[in-house]
Order: structure tokens, then C-alpha cells, then sequence
């Protein structure tokens, strides 16, 4: 089968796409789990995974303490074919630091004198028994992305630091690695400045206005697009 006409069969699976129910466990432990994503967002994510993982692997910038990689790589588990990468420098992100409004005491490591999420990121993956299907990456979004091929991911998740900088800097580096017909996922969409931080929101409007998506919807803040 060429290649196009695999791309063809790929798009055509995501408009009337196979069922799959997430085990109810695991979407217990994910929700449990440290995070920003709600329940309608995480099973949207799950979902996704399962389409966007039959034909390449899943990507997802933005790991913190896992819980969204627990919906992800669950659904790219549950196909069986391709894993799911999470990148982070696991650092926290410019708000999550000492003295700002989302930091948690609970993730801060006093010996090392800095906020350290990768040994919850870790225990979840061990817990949710993920570990062969969620490859995580300690580094920075930008210099990772700079290796990887293009076209070669069926999913891509951007939910890394907000700044206009950070999340323009993700979309540019990332959205070229998708696949014809793959999925570019945006959390924290807030059209509205007094809801949330806008960079996001930027993304996805210069994203629609490139002509190179389709617009699949949003689930509360979480925007899908669908590579042409």
C-alpha cells in the first residue's frame, strides 16, 4: 500500500474510529495524579491516542507529574503498536517556581534547590504500568525537536510553559512532525484574558489561519487540530 493511500486509511479511521473504553483503574490513578487536565480532557487525549498511535508514535511536550501521559500512553498501550514520547526538563515551568501561583511544596526538592517532577512522573508510569509505553525525555523542547525527522508522529500534545516565546517556539518545532492527518493538541485554550494566559490562544488561531489544519473541536480548553 503506497503512501498515500495509507494516509487515506488513517483519516478515514479517525472519522469513524474503532471503540476502545479506558480501564477504569488506570483512569482512576491518572486522575489521581498531580496535573491540569480534567476528566473530559484526559479521555479526549485517551482517545486521540488511540487513532493517532496506529499509524506513528504519540508526542507530548509538557510531562509534569504525568497525568496526561497516563491517558496518552494508555490509549497508545491499548492499540499496541506505537509508544508515546513525553518531554520535559522537569524543572517546572516559569509559574510553577517558589513564590508563584501554581507552586507546589510537595515538588520542590530542597537538596538539589529547585522543583524536580520527574520521580512522581516515574512512580505514576510504574503504578499505571506504563513504563514500556511511555518513553519520557529529560530536556528542552526546542533542542529535542531539532533531531527528530518530520512527518514521523501521529500525535502531538503542547502543554509546556505559556509564554508567547515558549508556545510559539513548540508549535514551530513539533507541528512540522506530524503526519498527514495527525493530531496537534493545544491545552489551555482561554479566548477570554480574564480566564487564563493567552499563548495558547495565539497558537491556535495562528495555527488556523496557516490553512494547514482542520479544526476538530475543542473539549473545555483543549483544542484539536487535524494535520491536511
Amino acid at each position: 500500500m503506497g503512501v498515500k493511500r495509507l494516509i487515506q486509511w488513517f483519516v478515514r479511521q479517525q472519522d469513524s474510529p474503532r471503540s476502545y473504553d479506558m480501564d477504569p483503574a488506570i483512569k482512576a490513578l491518572a486522575l489521581h495524579a498531580k496535573g491540569f487536565l480534567s476528566e473530559l480532557e484526559g479521555m479526549r487525549l485517551y482517545q486521540l491516542a488511540v487513532g493517532g498511535s496506529h499509524f506513528a508514535p504519540c508526542l507530548e511536550i509538557g510531562t509534569y507529574c504525568g497525568k496526561s501521559s497516563i491517558f496518552l500512553g494508555q490509549g497508545c498501550k491499548d492499540v499496541g503498536r506505537h509508544p508515546l514520547f513525553t518531554i520535559d526538563h522537569h524543572k517546572g515551568s516559569e509559574e510553577q517556581q517558589p513564590g508563584q501561583l501554581y507552586f507546589d511544596p510537595d515538588l520542590y526538592d530542597a537538596k538539589e534547590g529547585r522543583v524536580n517532577t520527574l520521580p512522581y512522573l516515574m512512580q505514576n508510569l510504574h503504578k499505571a504500568q506504563l513504563e514500556d509505553w511511555v518513553i519520557p525525555i529529560v530536556g528542552e523542547s526546542s533542542r529535542v525537536g531539532s533531531y527528530w525527522r518530520r512527518e514521523s508522529l501521529g500525535l502531538v500534545f503542547i502543554d509546556d510553559g505559556h509564554s508567547e516565546s515558549s508556545a510559539f517556539s513548540d508549535y514551530h518545532t513539533w507541528s512540522p512532525c506530524l503526519i498527514h492527518g495527525g493530531f496537534l493538541c493545544i491545552h489551555d485554550i482561554f479566548p477570554n484574558p480574564k480566564d487564563g494566559g493567552q499563548a495558547p490562544y495565539h497558537v491556535l488561531q495562528y495555527a488556523l489561519n496557516s490553512g494547514l489544519w482542520d479544526h476538530l473541536g475543542q473539549v473545555e480548553t483543549l483544542a484539536v487540530l487535524r494535520r491536511r
